[in-house]
């Protein structure tokens, strides 16, 4: 969201957002032109449903969050030559995208974070992305990505890598000042590992999954900075 706001701010024209993945073909939903609501992914195009479901298949009321379901002619028959994790992510005809939303009362859907990066504390549901968009609120912070650590009382809290903007010097006190008067206790990061750059794929997307090895191989957040 906070993205969105600094490319119109720039720019001056409005962004239109989106959903896809390769086993949908790839476009699931898109935001009409004249009835867009920013920092949605809009509405499902044409001959293709979208449903919000629980870890047992049912369909969550408006404004739950659960797993982002698709149905529709665009949906892949499964991958090459490989049943079992075709199986994985098929349930009852509907592709399991892996990735988390809710869906609000006018049928528009939104994304609030993917399946496997969510953060367990105290047996509660933490959304990285959540943290992630505040972070990139502060002044000075250029890239941010949080992950989840293990913790023998919480079960895992969150941490969170920050790259600083050029010639920005964030202090780590300070930013977690400014987080914990926007989150609830439990979503502020256990600590803020600074970096150069993130590690990125070749399209662009944080690696957390070397995020995540970095966090495990060094140990201590401040061998991490």
């Amino acid at each position: 969201m906070q993205t969105l706001k600094d490319f119109e701010a720039k720019f001056g024209i409005p962004l239109l957002e989106g959903y896809g993945l390769g086993e949908a073909s790839p476009v699931v939903t898109k935001n009409p032109i004249h009835r867009r609501k920013p920092g949605s992914i809009g509405l499902p195009i044409p001959n293709v449903e979208v449903t919000i479901q629980d870890e047992q298949g049912n369909v969550l009321p408006h404004h739950t969050v659960g797993e982002i379901c698709v149905w529709g002619g665009n949906v892949m028959l499964g991958y090459w030559r490989n049943p079992e994790e075709t199986a994985k992510v098929f349930r009852k005809g509907w592709l399991l995208t892996g990735d988390i939303g809710y869906q609000d009362t006018d049928g528009y859907f939104y994304i609030t974070d993917r399946k496997k990066d969510m953060i367990l504390v105290n047996g509660i549901n933490v959304y990285p992305r959540a943290i992630e968009e505040i972070l990139y609120q502060y002044p000075g912070v250029k890239e941010a990505a949080v992950i989840g650590i293990p913790d023998p009382r919480r079960g895992e809290q969150p941490l969170a890598f920050v790259a600083p903007a050029e010639g920005a010097r964030p202090e780590e006190a300070s930013l977690l000042r400014f987080l914990r008067d926007r989150l609830a206790d439990y979503k502020v990061p256990r600590g803020i590992a600074f970096m150069e750059s993130l590690p990125r794929n070749a399209t662009g997307k944080i690696l957390k999954t070397t995020l995540r090895q970095m966090a495990a191989n060094v140990g201590p957040v401040d061998e991490l900075s």
